[in-house]
């Protein structure tokens, strides 16, 4: 059976991260990197080198709020440049972070409120070792050149209005896990996931690179990807409304099952191939078309 980290479990730590004794408002250091170094960084497909916190940037060592975390209390505050040695929680609406590294996790539960947020040329996750929690979830967020290593779950999509370009995913494992690049655990509506890279190849402990199954799921648009690894590796299963698959590459027998578990009445599925790629992600054959099977 498949064990799902449930959002009561993300909003838990959230919850206990945010009551605690002493508020903060989020440092705002000034920008250290034009936004023209940053407008154009994946022409092809996401990777590590330009994704994440751009080269160059001097990050300005953040002390934590509380134990293991750093909030932002204050609507529309910005983060820019900063490290963060613990996990980012937004407990304000329309903050912005960029051009940061976040050692942890990104989450924005208080209890049963959301909040909305953008994220932008980071980096998150440890350095070395692996978290099972996502990287970054969970709703109302739009998520840009993300860099996300050593997390069991990449992003974690727990209600309406997600937005993911242009990103990087690197996945591991522990023991029990079952990794996703991204999952829809109480999924809502208009997901965007567009032009990222997601390698769950080597992992031991998965489930696939785009897990999205949820039955509340409504108007899912998944394009243009380059994925591999998983047990399947594209599932796409219970959700209604436009639900849309095209122009994603998929790695050759990198999965363990098969490539494909989805409903395929339910989506428009076009121009999704089977590719073969080198160690910089980039694609150097195409083996023929990928076909839906579920």
């Amino acid at each position: 059976m498949r064990r799902l980290i449930p959002l009561g479990v993300l909003a838990a730590v959230a919850l206990a991260f945010l009551t605690a004794c002493s508020p903060s408002g989020a440092i705002t250091p000034t920008p250290s990197v034009s936004p023209s170094r940053v407008a154009v960084r994946c022409p092809g497909n996401p990777t590590p080198a330009c994704t994440g916190v751009p080269p160059g940037t001097k990050l300005v060592e953040t002390p934590l709020t509380e134990a293991g975390a750093y909030r932002v209390t204050k609507p529309g505050d910005v983060l820019d440049g900063v490290h963060i040695a613990g996990d980012l929680l937004v407990a304000a609406d329309d903050v912005t972070i960029r051009n940061s590294q976040i050692d942890g996790l990104v989450i924005n539960a208080l209890g049963p409120r959301t909040f909305r947020y953008t994220i932008a040329d980071s980096t998150i996750g440890p350095a070395t070792g692996c978290q099972s929690l996502p990287g970054v979830g969970q709703d109302k967020y739009t998520a840009i050149r993300l860099h996300i290593r050593n997390h069991g779950d990449g992003f974690r999509v727990g209600g309406d209005n997600v937005v993911i370009h242009d990103s990087f995913v690197r996945l591991c494992s522990n023991p029990d896990d079952h990794s996703d690049g991204i999952q829809t655990y109480g999924g809502g509506k208009g997901l965007i996931f567009n032009h990222n890279t997601v390698d769950q190849r080597g992992v031991k402990d998965i489930t696939a690179p785009i897990f999205l199954t949820d039955p509340r799921i409504e108007n899912a648009v998944v394009t243009n990807n380059l994925v591999m690894g998983g047990t399947y590796s594209i599932q796409l299963r219970n959700g209604r409304g436009k639900l849309v698959m095209r122009g994603n590459k998929l790695v050759d027998k990198s999965w363990v099952y098969g490539p494909v578990d989805s409903d395929c009445g339910k989506i428009d599925w076009a121009d999704n191939t089977l590719v073969t790629i080198d160690e910089n992600y980039r694609v150097t054959s195409t083996v023929g078309p990928l076909n839906c099977v579920g």
